[in-house]
């Protein structure tokens, strides 16, 4: 049966129910950790239809864990009335409709800040390879063109550069203290300015962009950061200038990036993710300037395993009706 109920074993009795509509990457690789704890309903490995499935549970169903990526609309949620709480296993919430939450009196749960460190690491990564061409420089190697061609072109330095960070939260001053240590200069923009740190403050995207080398896009996907980096931010960073997001894709406004690193009006990008994952402009793929990424910047084997302690940590304080260990505050 694929509704779930192969997951009930031994002792299951005593196991209560969580909904998952598609497996995340701490479902696929600790599953079987996280189903001794719980009895999961795997609507993937459902033969009905997907709204079928959620009226067949419709009424036991009180806990959902959701990948980062499930658009959770207001018309699934309304197919689920017991519902009360959501653990999302990413920092984000762009794919989770709070409002129609809030109105249900359904609880919200996320990893919080437990990818931060990840995330820093990756668009500080993402960085260095378009700057000295790393991926260019393996392919160039693998392909024999060392002995054909002879010397690899030269890459650029990174201390001293001028980096303006779009979103100073949590991963954005990660990525800048990780920054500060090469000896970059830190410029920022964020919904409000930060007194307590040390780096310029600009209102304006594109002025930051203006005086910038590199823009590093950390900033949550709202109806204002859609298409924030737009061409005429990206004209404004120049045709040296470098973009790294491993935000959220629809932040830059794809398909003018695409013309603008096709066109050479910047100097190279580095992308974790895009507007319709997985689809990738295949423009992107002959450019050596550019750097790409399955949108994995959160997913390493350590961070997942502590996250399936937070998710377990989490469901079960919701079934002892204990306060949640990471909850989004629905006033904020």
């Amino acid at each position: 049966m694929g509704s779930g109920e192969e997951s009930h074993g031994r002792g299951s009795q005593s196991l209560q129910e969580v909904l998952v509509l598609e497996p995340p990457p701490v479902f696929k690789f600790h599953g079987d950790r996280l189903s001794e704890k719980f009895v999961f309903l795997k609507a993937w490995e459902s033969p009905l239809p997907l709204e079928q499935f959620l009226i067949v549970h419709a009424q036991s169903v009180r806990a959902l864990l959701l990948s980062g990526t499930y658009p959770l609309t207001v018309d699934i949620l309304r197919l689920l009335p017991s519902l009360k709480l959501i653990f999302t296993t990413s920092a984000g919430l762009n794919h989770i409709d709070l409002p129609a939450c809030h109105k249900q009196g359904i609880s919200v749960a996320r990893a919080g800040s437990l990818h931060s460190e990840d995330v820093a690491d990756l668009a500080v990564g993402l960085l260095i390879d378009v700057l000295r061409k790393i991926s260019a420089a393996d392919r160039y190697v693998r392909r024999g063109l060392w002995v054909s061609n002879g010397d690899f072109p030269l890459g650029f330095k990174l201390r001293g550069k001028q980096v303006g960070i779009v979103g100073l939260g949590t991963i954005g001053l990660q990525v800048a203290e990780r920054l500060e240590a090469f000896g970059c200069n830190i410029m920022y923009t964020s919904r409000k300015e930060k007194p307590s740190v040390p780096y310029r403050f600009y209102s304006n995207v594109c002025d930051l962009a203006s005086d910038s080398n590199t823009l590093i896009i950390c900033c949550a996907l709202t109806d204002q950061t859609h298409h924030l980096i737009n061409k005429e931010v990206l004209q404004a960073l120049g045709k040296e200038g470098i973009v790294i997001n491993v935000a959220r894709g629809p932040i830059i406004d794809e398909q003018a990036m695409v013309r603008c690193l096709v066109q050479g009006e910047i100097g190279g990008a580095g992308m974790d993710v895009f507007e319709k994952e997985p689809d990738v402009p295949k423009e992107l793929f002959a450019l050596d300037n550019v750097v790409l990424s399955p949108h994995r910047a959160v997913h390493c084997q350590e961070t997942l395993m502590d996250l399936c302690d937070l998710v377990v940590g989490n469901l079960e304080a919701f079934f002892s009706n204990k306060p949640l260990l990471t909850p989004v505050m629905m006033n904020q």
